[in-house]
């Protein structure tokens, strides 16, 4: 054999034995890296599920406060209960349905989150709204709360994903139903 043979014959060997390595890499390397592409459609889907949570969060704070000036009303004016307690029980559902419970939570052993006092009543300072002496007063006031919510949820819609805009119309609907119920519609 001849020199040239035997070179020729050492790069054929060489090679086929880099090609025989290069399919026997390690995974040490981990996974293969995202692209700029999806790194970019990570922050972004990261972006609208952060935008998507506060437009929640505020729409639950929104529902929240007007629940409140209800549980207020009817604790200044409970004589108002059979007219406003329905409107209330429509707002607290409001409140289950844009993504908070309205009731007290448990822990996990089964007890109330919510702390339990057994003073009377009378006893406790109150930590709601202020409200009006005088039961009409009182009315309007939370008529002008209700319109209040209703306009925060509509301004909201272009904002929320469909099935939330829907929700949100439905809700803000629902308050201005309840401006009118507390005030117009009482001389009906």
């Amino acid at each position: 054999m001849t020199t040239t043979g035997r070179r020729a014959l050492l790069v054929a060997g060489a090679s086929a034995a880099a090609a025989a390595l290069t399919g026997c890499t390690s995974d040490d390397a981990g996974p293969p890296r995202p692209s700029a592409a999806e790194r970019a459609a990570a922050r972004e889907a990261e972006r609208v599920a952060r935008a998507k949570a506060a437009l929640r969060r505020r729409a639950v704070t929104t529902s929240r406060t007007l629940l409140e000036r209800y549980d207020a009303t009817l604790a200044a004016h409970p004589a108002l209960h059979a007219r406003v307690a329905p409107l209330r029980a429509s707002v607290a559902a409001h409140v289950r349905a844009l993504g908070e419970d309205p009731r007290p939570t448990a822990t996990p052993d089964g007890a109330s989150a919510a702390p339990v006092t057994t003073a009377p009543v009378t006893t406790a300072p109150p930590t709601g709204p202020a409200v009006p002496a005088d039961p009409k007063a009182s009315l309007r006031e939370l008529a002008g709360a209700a319109r209040t919510a209703s306009a925060a949820h509509t301004a909201e819609l272009l904002a929320a994903p469909p099935e939330y805009a829907r929700l949100l119309a439905s809700v803000a609907a629902s308050g201005a139903a309840h401006a009118y119920l507390l005030t117009e519609g009482a001389r009906a």
